[in-house]
């Protein structure tokens, strides 16, 4: 792996070492924040691969730290949470996270969801240059940049990789289980309600714009990228 370090975030020591543990037998460098505001501190200076992010925090809480990472990066985020806590899983995939985890959870289930989440990051990344043009559209996946009608338009990491996934598969029709599969990694872990909400963002975004393409629902299927 050519960059192993984990930030582990959690204010339970316990629970944040046990982590620890478990990633060092696996050869990961695992470095801890026990709160939000050192977490971004190390982050600026570990500059690690992945972050393991408890939700529930005094002071700044996982979402504001998810937040705050996802503006200057794009690296993984997997959220923990406490069983009970309210928490909302579409709330967290639109803050940029890739991956959640309720507690008390197996921590080698841990490691296996920080090491599939890790390959599909950096299989993304090293490929080439990843860009998909239609009329009055540009996504680029190499550089996370949207262009509609010519202009930057700011967008979210997951909702870029939805709109890119459904425009590399013009006229092919998704199922919300599918796009979650294979825009999300998740097979059962999130409900179809983020795909739902993500689209619709998507044509906030796109609406009013010409070209020979639009998002399309198949009533009692799922969606679809239409060229005519």
């Amino acid at each position: 792996m050519a960059n192993n370090k984990v930030l582990v975030v959690d204010d339970d020591a316990h629970i944040a070492e046990l982590i620890k543990l478990y990633l060092e037998k696996e050869g990961y460098k695992a470095n801890v924040a026990q709160n939000g505001a050192v977490a971004l501190k190390m982050f600026k200076e570990e500059a690690p691969s992945i972050v393991i992010l408890d939700v529930m925090m005094p002071e700044m809480d996982g979402w504001q730290v998810c937040r705050e990472i996802r503006r200057i990066s794009n690296i993984p985020i997997i959220m923990l949470t406490a069983k009970g806590e309210t928490f909302d899983k579409v709330l967290g995939l639109e803050l940029g996270a890739d991956d959640y985890m309720v507690k008390p959870f197996e921590p080698k289930e841990l490691v296996a969801r920080v090491k599939a989440v890790l390959r599909r990051f950096e299989s993304n990344d090293t490929q080439t240059m990843k860009e998909i043009v239609y009329p009055n559209l540009s996504i680029n996946l190499s550089n996370y940049e949207l262009k509609i009608a010519g202009k930057i338009v700011e967008i979210p990491p997951k909702e870029l990789e939805l709109l890119y996934f459904l425009a590399s598969n013009p006229n092919r029709v998704f199922t919300r289980e599918q796009l979650l599969e294979d825009v999300w990694g998740f097979d059962c872990y999130v409900d179809s309600r983020t795909v739902d909400v993500h689209i619709k963002r998507l044509r906030e975004k796109l609406d009013g714009v010409e070209g020979n393409w639009s998002i399309k629902t198949v009533w009692s299927v799922g969606y679809k990228f239409e060229v005519r």
